[in-house]
């Protein structure tokens, strides 16, 4: 199944000619879903895979570069003729925000059902779940974690004929996880014929925060680690201050965690993309920093590594970062 983030914004809280707020689209099959949406979402998506679904939102926390692209994005669904409900989820406090911001948002033509999370809720989809991850910016917030189901393991035909099971349903029944008996009465058991389970997919979008063992925890092992990468460490002081995290930090909190790949966002314009990519790849190497528009592509870990794939056009792999 496809799983891939389109990197809507990666800026920090003010935007640049290139970088606009944060948002990331996460798109796994045919299910979309927004991670915040800061100022001009909208148009982001425009320009880039469009705006025909969107299944769910779920903000990290309610600062205005992460929030303030909703009124626009939910009068243009309703122009559109949007029908079905949609579902924002967010930490406390979303719920007062869409009240005091009513004249702001105005009537949609669909319904918007509010939900505000505690940390380690999880909303849970067909194959996977989407769970809140404590963060640390100062003010109620969390991390957004796709943790993909594990699937079966590969499954050999050939020992199952082997084994004098015949082709057909009972080859269905030992992918399912059930035994079967061949024709001379015998059990074969799925272990029998099949690979251990292979794991899932861990994604992690912090959205802003400090490092925090948390974050480690969810996403150890995990294929994708998205932090804040807000300043280098020459303002280590004033990351702690603010409540975000230096190139480095980000790069020590992936290399705890063992994440396959590390990518910087909330890209502030007083540093240089160079400067904060090569902080990072000096503690932790597979990091890349990626523009609007990007898209990165990850596999199944058995099936290949992530991919960056520059403004919709695939570069090959010695050309990502």
């Amino acid at each position: 199944m496809d799983l891939r983030l389109v990197f809507l914004g990666t800026a920090g809280a003010v935007p640049t000619i290139e970088r606009a707020p944060s948002s990331v689209l996460l798109i796994r099959g045919g299910e979309r879903f927004l991670i915040d949406c800061g100022e001009g979402t909208q148009r982001q998506l425009m320009r880039s895979v469009g705006m025909s679904r969107m299944d769910k939102i779920f903000i990290t926390h309610l600062h205005g570069d992460h929030y303030l692209g909703l009124p626009g994005l939910l009068k243009t669904l309703s122009l559109m003729g949007r029908e079905e409900i949609l579902e924002i989820y967010g930490p406390p406090g979303l719920a007062d925000l869409f009240r005091v911001a009513q004249r702001m948002f105005g009537r949609f033509a669909f319904p918007v059902d509010l939900k505000e999370v505690a940390v380690g809720e999880v909303y849970q989809g067909v194959g996977y779940s989407m769970i809140a991850v404590p963060t640390d910016h100062g003010l109620p917030s969390v991390g957004w974690l796709l943790a993909e189901a594990d699937r079966p393991g590969r499954f050999h035909p050939e020992k199952a004929l082997a084994l004098g099971v015949a082709a057909g349903p009972a080859f269905g029944r030992l992918q399912a996880g059930q035994a079967v008996e061949n024709a001379e009465g015998r059990v074969v058991r799925p272990e029998e014929v099949m690979d251990e389970r292979r794991p899932g997919r861990k994604i992690l979008i912090t959205g802003d925060t400090r490092p925090t063992e948390e974050v480690i925890q969810a996403i150890r092992g995990g294929s994708v680690l998205v932090h804040d990468a807000t300043f280098t460490s020459e303002e280590g002081e004033r990351a702690l201050e603010t409540r975000h995290s230096t190139a480095r930090e980000a790069a020590q909190v992936a290399g705890q965690a063992e994440v396959e790949l590390l990518v910087l966002t909330h890209i502030s314009s007083r540093h240089s993309i160079r400067s904060l990519v090569s902080e990072a790849r000096k503690t932790f190497p597979n990091t890349l920093l990626p523009d609007d528009f990007d898209h990165l592509v990850v596999p199944y870990p058995d099936k290949g590594r992530p991919r960056l794939i520059r403004g919709g056009e695939e570069l090959p792999e010695e050309a990502e970062g």
